[in-house]
């Protein structure tokens, strides 16, 4: 068994799996509402911002991360981004799951430690 063959066919099943499907046919709907696009590319923008700043060890204050809730949940308001954010959510579980499937298989190797 060659493990990159297992990963490859994995990477295969996640891109044809139902919340990528969704992902891609969320991003159409978006892309055709310059609007929507505009405001959800801008939150993106935001969120890595404080992200990068977050992993460099500079923690945003509250206000920033309430003014960053408040715009996840305006941009909420609108379905088409709704459905993004649901089904970005449910592949990040499947990934999450998958992550914790492969690092549990390795417990053995370490111990009880993990």
């Amino acid at each position: 068994m060659n493990v990159y063959d297992k990963a490859h066919d994995l990477a295969k099943a996640l891109k044809e799996s139902p919340e990528v499907e969704e992902i891609t046919s969320a991003m159409k709907l978006i892309d055709a509402e310059p609007e929507a696009k505009r405001m959800l590319d801008n939150f993106r923008q935001k969120q890595m911002e404080v992200q990068q700043r977050m992993m460099s060890g500079d923690m945003p204050d509250q206000e920033e991360m309430e003014k960053l809730e408040k715009l996840f949940e305006v941009l909420s308001m609108n379905l088409s981004i709704r459905r993004l954010f649901d089904a970005e959510r449910r592949l990040s579980i499947i990934i999450e799951d998958v992550n914790k499937i492969i690092t549990d298989s390795m417990q053995h190797l370490y111990g009880s430690s993990m």
